[in-house]
């Protein structure tokens, strides 16, 4: 289902922003927010493993040990993420660690060898600039390794506030820690052409301490996005809400499940309330989505990551997702990135894409619910340029819904971007979308084109000359046939 080049050419002779001047694309790209952006989220260590030359100790058979992926890795199939579509790419945290997963921190001032050397990030960086991909990192304010070099100095031993497992807290309460952690940000967010920061492990941190720290990042660089994967009321460019996340889960684990919590923080956003919030199926903490999925989960997989990827926010996409990878939460949910690619799913999330970053008016434009009703929703995302029709039937059965036509506007229709359909006013004035179960479409409302006469005459030619064409050669055979 290859239709990216197909939905580029139909999508960008619809968009006003085709024939946008220079400034305006310029400006455009200089105002682009965190809104306009998709994250993909990948652990180094799990995505490939480019080089021999850091495998020290590694152990691929091994879930809980380092798997040998590298930066080198990410060079090397980085036209993956980009075929997906994704502008941000979220590579976890990179410093020093005891852990596969960037979780036993020892020093914010290194980079973990497993995974190469400050010149290879910077060249993964630049790799995935070329392609207008933003790298963003973790940077963990606590619960690092009991060996990190800040526990193992005496003077700053009152610089902990506990520790358990193998871990430590720094008190972040203390002036010291907030001063030693903000200066080892910024030092990190300097040094290399980052496009995001997410921090994590905020523990007990308070507001006003973190406002300070995502305002020295932005002094660093003001278009560097800054988001966390706790809930805050601090000034991220994004919230993250554990009640989101686990809507979407519920909501695409089966069909006719209950979706009136779906769009709890989305349409607070989509009325000016509030950030964004990050909109997931799941993440690196939790369980594979696939995982709690009751149905198939190709098809539960593809409804849930048209929800994440058209509603107002900010949609964040775990490595794998489009493998349908499964798993508890922890090294099971980690496995080794396969790339024997389900194309169908690939190709399905990159066309899906390519609309959405071709349009403003998908990212950024108003939004209007029209139906949400045990997994069955539709919405309208539109501007003065143009208008979208979003209908996701997750429900048992084939599904119908009237739009009418003051809603749509006279001279009318609507095209159906993922079957080639086109839906026109029936006599009762509306335009009637029937959805078979567990089917996303998406519509674009477009000037109705009427009966092109021009078209049928030609082809009503190219009939006649290919009868013509058939009888000849049946006379032809009847006379060779009669000479013999």
């Amino acid at each position: 289902m290859k239709l990216t080049k197909w939905i580029s050419a139909t999508v960008a002779s619809a968009l006003v922003a085709a024939s946008f001047s220079l400034t305006t694309v310029v400006n455009a790209q200089e105002t682009r927010t965190i809104a306009d952006e998709t994250i993909y989220d990948l652990l180094v260590d799990r995505y490939f493993n480019a080089t021999a030359e850091n495998d020290y100790n590694a152990d691929p058979k091994d879930n809980t040990q380092f798997a040998g992926g590298d930066f080198r890795g990410l060079i090397d199939k980085f036209s993956l993420i980009t075929d997906l579509g994704y502008s941000i790419v979220s590579i976890g945290s990179i410093f020093k660690t005891e852990k596969y997963d960037g979780s036993m921190v020892t020093s914010y001032d290194e980079i973990e060898p497993h995974f190469g050397t400050a010149k290879e990030l910077e060249a993964v960086i630049d790799t995935y600039s070329q392609s207008n991909v933003k790298v963003m990192i973790d940077f963990p304010l606590t619960n690092v390794s009991e060996n990190h070099e800040w526990a193992q100095d005496p003077a700053k031993a009152e610089w902990l506030a506990s520790s358990s497992e193998g871990k430590v807290q720094w008190d972040l309460q203390n002036e010291e820690v907030q001063q030693a952690l903000l200066d080892a940000v910024v030092e990190f967010a300097s040094a290399y052409k980052f496009g995001g920061v997410r921090l994590t492990n905020l523990d007990n941190a308070d507001t006003e301490f973190l406002n300070e720290i995502i305002a020295a990042i932005k002094a660093v660089n003001e278009n560097l996005y800054v988001i966390t994967n706790e809930e805050s009321d601090a000034n991220f460019d994004a919230n993250y809400s554990s009640e989101t996340t686990e809507a979407f889960r519920n909501v695409y684990k089966n069909v006719d499940q209950d979706s009136s919590n779906l769009l709890t923080n989305i349409e607070a956003y989509a009325k000016g309330e509030q950030t964004p919030t990050q909109l997931m199926l799941d993440n690196l903490l939790t369980d594979r989505f696939t995982l709690t999925n009751e149905a198939y989960p190709p098809t539960r997989t593809r409804l849930g990551i048209v929800a994440t990827l058209l509603l107002p926010g900010v949609p964040v996409t775990q490595y794998g997702t489009e493998l349908v990878m499964n798993g508890e939460a922890g090294p099971e949910a980690h496995q080794l990135y396969n790339f024997k690619t389900d194309e169908e799913m690939t190709d399905f999330i990159g066309d899906v894409q390519t609309l959405r970053s071709q349009s403003e008016t998908l990212r950024n434009g108003e939004f209007k619910l029209l139906k949400n009703e045990d997994g069955y929703l539709a919405f309208e995302r539109f501007s003065e340029e143009e208008r979208w029709i979003v209908v996701i039937n997750n429900t048992g059965k084939t599904t119908r819904i009237d739009i009418s036509e003051e809603e749509i506007g006279t001279g009318k229709e609507l095209l159906a971007l993922l079957d080639s359909d086109t839906i026109r006013v029936n006599k009762d004035g509306n335009y009637p979308i029937i959805l078979d179960r567990e089917i996303v479409e998406i519509f674009q409302v477009k000037d109705e084109k009427g009966i092109n006469k021009g078209y049928l005459a030609a082809l009503a030619v190219v009939y006649i000359l290919f009868i013509s064409f058939v009888i000849a050669i049946i006379k032809r055979g009847k006379r060779l046939r009669t000479e013999q």
